[in-house]
């Protein structure tokens, strides 16, 4: 099925002559390719010759060049130029650093810098928690990877890894009003992360590890949870797992099916599958299956097992479901993806216990076409923006982050992870849910806000917050 994405749009000139029905020629082309255009600005007109921009999306390279290969080959016309719409928003960095406060005149810079910097230097040495309120740690966060576990990309390194995490202190802004910085390290292993991140954190009110593979990012976390006085946070565990359950809490009252009564089968056994395993089972799930690429994960299942692979065996699918994916997902209720494209089938689907609910989240190519899947589910969700029902991290982490910070919390804990869950399910109201919207938008704004009171009263209630604040402080830092 053809599906088009803002992510491989482009911008195409051409030149052709200014006459009725050029243009019309030109659309049906695009038309008979499947490309969808968005939208038509005329740049000049030069001796009867007019040039246009078109804005087209596509599904994917190879049918951007369809599209321009079909274009190109009208009489008449001419392509002047395309533009990779995506290239260019990321020509030079997403992000910037501007200051907050003006320095115009000989007082503004006193106070800013020397002599007045020190009288401020001097209040934190003395009292070191001051640095929460007297510098940017008060509102910014590390956003920290290594590279080696990016997307769907898998291990591409620390460069290449960059547009991401700019794209994540991106959303921490937009949606959280928190400020973040991308900390993309050369490093290997866990020592290596551990110590920079321990050696860095006196800068930051908050770290969020990203795009870092298991089994390390396991480690990294419990190890800078232990060494450091901010919160730690993997989003590519916790995160998702957060969003997932609350997700499943509004799947569930549209299928009238109970978390304690349901079957769940994950597909991907890394660090997302784990952190949804257990946060599921912290919520009262008791039957879960994760199957990695051997299949089912049980108890009798001959491997050199790892430290995770060997918890999900003893403490996952209580019944030692045995087989392949397909074979676990037979009278499912719940099937969960985050693995790779295209490992879970229609007749896989099918063979679901009623009402199945399909969460289908690997990126950018999901592990059923949402479109093959729908006719055969109750409930549908994808990780892409482009469907209905986007199972996305940036309703949880914005929020989540703003409220740690408001209270200067020291760690995450288990509790503010169910509290998060349950605000981001909560904004839908029980007569707005329906299939294809059982969660809410990435652009509601009461999302971040709810998160972050939620997590803000759970910090204090939980002992781990250094200072109570107004609401208002956990709603608009300044």
């Amino acid at each position: 099925m053809i599906h088009q994405s803002p992510a491989f749009s482009f911008i195409l000139r051409l030149s052709c002559p200014d006459q009725p029905g050029w243009l019309g020629r030109i659309s049906s082309v695009i038309g008979e390719v499947d490309g969808l255009i968005g939208s038509v600005a005329v740049v000049g007109v030069h001796e009867d010759v007019i040039t246009r921009d078109m804005v087209i999306s596509a599904t994917n390279e190879e049918h951007v060049k369809k599209i321009v290969e079909r274009v190109q080959a009208i009489d008449g016309v001419s392509a002047i130029s395309m533009t990779d719409r995506t290239f260019a928003m990321h020509r030079g960095g997403k992000i910037e650093v501007r200051s907050r406060i003006p320095v115009k005149d000989r007082d503004d810079l006193s106070m800013a810098y020397t002599p007045g910097v020190a009288r401020v230097c001097r209040a934190i040495a003395e009292d070191p928690d001051a640095a929460f309120s007297l510098t940017i740690r008060r509102n910014t966060v590390a956003v920290v990877s290594d590279g080696t576990a990016v997307l769907g990309l898998g291990n591409i390194g620390p460069r290449a890894a960059m547009p991401v995490m700019e794209g994540k202190a991106i959303l921490f802004k937009e949606f959280g009003g928190v400020n973040a910085f991308p900390i993309c390290l050369e490093a290997n292993g866990v020592d290596a992360i551990v110590e920079t991140c321990t050696r860095l954190a006196p800068t930051f009110g908050g770290i969020n590890l990203e795009d870092i593979a298991s089994p390390n990012c396991f480690e990294i976390e419990r190890q800078l949870t232990e060494q450091v006085d901010i919160p730690v946070f993997h989003d590519d565990q916790h995160g998702t797992a957060i969003v997932v359950l609350a997700a499943l809490r509004n799947a569930f009252k549209v299928t009238g099916k109970e978390i304690t009564n349901v079957r769940t089968v994950i597909s991907g056994a890394g660090a997302a599958g784990v952190a949804i395993a257990k946060l599921l089972q912290s919520a009262g799930m008791r039957q879960i299956v994760l199957c990695d690429r051997r299949g089912a994960i049980h108890r009798e299942r001959d491997q050199k097992t790892t430290a995770v692979k060997q918890w999900i065996a003893e403490n996952t699918n209580p019944e030692n479901v045995k087989g392949s994916l397909g074979d676990a997902v037979r009278g499912a209720d719940v099937f969960i993806g985050v693995s790779g494209p295209n490992v879970l089938s229609v007749d896989d689907v099918r063979r679901m216990a009623s009402k199945a609910i399909v969460f289908a989240m690997a990126n950018p190519d999901p592990e059923i076409d949402p479109d093959l899947a729908r006719p055969c589910a109750a409930v549908v969700a994808t990780g892409r923006s482009d469907y209905p029902n986007q199972i996305n991290n940036v309703l949880c982490f914005p929020g989540l982050f703003r409220g740690l910070l408001a209270v200067q919390s020291r760690r995450v804990t288990e509790p503010m992870k169910t509290a998060a869950a349950a605000a981001i399910a909560n904004v839908i109201s029980d007569d707005e849910l329906k299939p294809d919207y059982i969660i809410p938008s990435v652009f509601d704004r009461r999302v971040g806000v709810a998160v972050a009171q939620a997590v803000a009263r759970v910090a204090v209630e939980t002992g781990v917050a250094r200072h109570s604040p107004q609401e208002a402080d956990v709603l608009w830092p300044s």
